[in-house]
């Protein structure tokens, strides 16, 4: 695992400045702390910090084919490399290291931008090719790694694995984007590929950008989409078969390391799965890494040591104190945009408390998306139900108005908060989703934002991004139109930010093998009931785990990795909410009415409202604000 750097010359061949291309790749030293290299040529310059995890030896980057005319720095792991070496030797190729990494060159050498589509694994890359003077930039699949890139004001093309990368760079248009605002405040991050800035971009998941020389910049191109077509006629007993098959090819792939390797446990279905089948590949028990709470309401350390005692893996708890908010500033700095996810705390403690035992570590991300693992797939499907029984045309003005007159009841479980339910089912399913999983709705955004905010908005709503991937997802079935959008949005915007980020920042690196995308091809093409039956989640999955677990572990309520934010806003960080929410910073961003933040604070302090996340997701904008955000709409 490592970070790229780089620039290029879209026009000339100029000489780039050493100084500046060293502070670029140094900003991110946290991601490749073992070592740094650099490649200078007129017209091109590549950096890369190095986390050595395979052929410690010779892996070094950036690294080159045989005549030294194509160079490439990569961030990431191609799990297939082995199986692609001597399909590559065939064709003439030499290799003089056994590292991944020299695959992307002769993989580029001989199959050109559809080498991409050969790669199983999680990666993003800048390879320079001299005699066709073309810079390519790839993606993997599921945005597992990023890729930040932009046009700077003096004409050259910056690129990098973190948005601090460019940052660095005098050049960049740091203006902050009102659309990336509005997406922000709604999702909890800017989606791809917006980011907080004008002048930068984020490389979409499964696409590729190549520049020409003397070319404009075209559009970036996709080479992968995942299509749920749940014609798959399998039986359950044969796809519990070959899901166990398919789980065990996919975690062996990512325990290839030539350093400590280990897991996280947190004492649900998904993490705990890895470790079973880790244990079952393993001649030695598995390093294991678990953080506890100590408010019981947010502990799953107990189901975590269920797993490890089954199967005796060497496991290391960390408690975590329910007040560890001291993070909140140093979260700002290390995400580079707002981002709002508070989860990100207990991640960046588990990874802070991996790296004291090994250097890789396997996760059980992606599992939710692909199996159907989320309580709201459930509720959006109960929803569904009622509002195939009737035209959206009489849905809208019935329960729209029924949404709209009935009372808030923060304190009740979903199922009985009809305002939200009513809500709902006045909208088309796209519509409806997006609702639920904002975390300002629209009318709490219309309610906070500035009146000259909104008007510099447009009249653009953060809905759009899910329109967007809707009409890509060649599917009207609900379910799988949920799952599509979540691949889209929530996993790549959210979950692989967050483990990225907070991994790095420890230089860990994490594997993720329930996004390996065949796994995840396949079970696109399973019928629903394999995924929901009845009331029960990732079916299929849990089928699949009856002998290797637990059933405390597999059908308990699905806890999450939360924190207390209610309490803390209302207690410990009381006075630090009321007083960064209604302070100078964001007032003069223009971007807020202060009068409804005032409001909110007053609301959920009081005890008549609980606006835990959206108060959150309001002090991590203020933090990056504080940390270097210039004002929204180009001040």
């Amino acid at each position: 695992m490592c970070g790229i750097a780089g620039l290029f010359d879209l026009e000339g061949r100029r000489d780039f400045s050493r100084d500046l291309v060293t502070r670029m790749s140094d900003v991110q030293y946290h991601r490749g702390p073992d070592e740094g290299g650099y490649h200078f040529e007129p017209g091109v310059a590549l950096a890369h910090r190095r986390l050595s995890i395979i052929d410690l030896a010779t892996g070094q980057q950036p690294l080159f084919n045989e005549d030294h005319s194509v160079a490439v720095v990569f961030n990431g792991e191609i799990y297939n490399y082995q199986s692609l070496v001597p399909e590559l030797e065939a064709l003439g190729h030499v290799f003089r290291t056994h590292s991944d990494t020299e695959v992307i060159v002769h993989a580029w050498e001989a199959w050109g931008e559809a080498c991409v589509e050969r790669f199983r694994g999680m990666f993003a890359f800048a390879l320079w090719d001299r005699n066709r003077q073309t810079l390519f930039l790839a993606r993997d699949r599921l945005g597992v790694k990023p890729l930040f890139y932009g046009v700077m004001k003096d004409g050259s093309f910056a690129f990098g694995s973190e948005l601090k990368v460019l940052m660095a760079h005098p050049g960049l248009d740091r203006r902050i984007d009102p659309l990336a605002v509005e997406e922000y405040f709604a999702l909890g991050y800017a989606a791809e590929p917006r980011t907080i800035f004008k002048g930068a971009a984020k490389l979409d998941p499964g696409h590729t950008l190549t520049l020409r020389r003397g070319q404009p910049i075209p559009a970036s191109r996709p080479y992968w989409d995942v299509r749920f077509t749940l014609d798959n006629p399998i039986s359950l007993d044969d796809a519990v078969a070959e899901l166990n098959e398919r789980l065990h090819e996919s975690i062996r792939l990512r325990m290839i390391s030539e350093v400590p390797l280990g897991a996280f446990l947190s004492g649900g279905v998904d993490s705990s799965a890895v470790v079973a089948t880790m244990a079952d590949l393993s001649s030695g028990p598995v390093n294991t890494c678990s953080i506890g709470f100590d408010d019981p309401a947010f502990n799953e350390s107990e189901f975590a040591k269920m797993v490890a005692d089954r199967y005796h893996t060497n496991h290391h708890t960390e408690t975590v104190m329910s007040d560890d908010f001291d993070l909140i500033d140093k979260l700002s700095a290390l995400y580079d945009e707002p981002y709002a996810d508070s989860s990100a705390i207990p991640t960046y403690r588990v990874c802070e408390l991996a790296r004291k035992h090994v250097t890789v570590a396997l996760s059980g991300d992606g599992g939710d998306e692909s199996f159907g693992g989320y309580r709201r797939y459930r509720l959006h499907m109960m929803e569904q139900r009622m509002r195939d029984a009737m035209p959206l045309g009489l849905r809208r003005p019935l329960f729209g108005a029924l949404g709209y007159a009935y009372p808030k009841a923060d304190w009740a479980p979903r199922m009985f908060r009809a305002k939200t339910t009513f809500q709902a089912i006045a909208r088309d399913s796209v519509e409806a989703y997006f609702h639920s999983v904002s975390i300002l709705r629209n009318d709490l955004r219309s309610q906070v934002f500035s009146d000259s905010f909104k008007r510099e908005l447009g009249g653009y709503n953060a809905l759009e991004v899910f329109r967007r991937h809707a009409g890509n997802a060649q599917t009207e079935d609900p379910l799988a139109q949920i799952q599509y959008l979540d691949l889209k949005t929530y996993l790549v915007g959210d979950i692989n930010t967050k483990v990225d980020r907070a991994s790095m920042a420890h230089s860990l690196e994490v594997r993720e093998p329930l996004m390996d995308h065949p796994l995840v091809e396949w079970l696109a093409g399973l019928p629903n009931d394999l995924k929901i039956r009845g009331q029960e989640g990732k079916f299929l999955f849990k089928k699949s785990l009856e002998p290797v677990l637990p059933n405390d572990v597999l059908y308990r309520p699905k806890m999450g990795f939360a924190v207390p934010l209610a309490r803390w806003f209302r207690g410990p960080l009381k006075d630090r909410v009321r007083e960064r929410l209604t302070g100078a910073v964001m007032a003069d961003s223009g971007v807020f009415d202060m009068a409804a933040l005032t409001r909110m604070v007053d609301d959920h302090q009081s005890g008549r409202r609980d606006y835990s996340a959206p108060l959150w997701t309001l002090m991590m904008f203020e933090s990056f604000l504080r940390g270097g955000g210039s004002g929204a709409g180009g001040q």
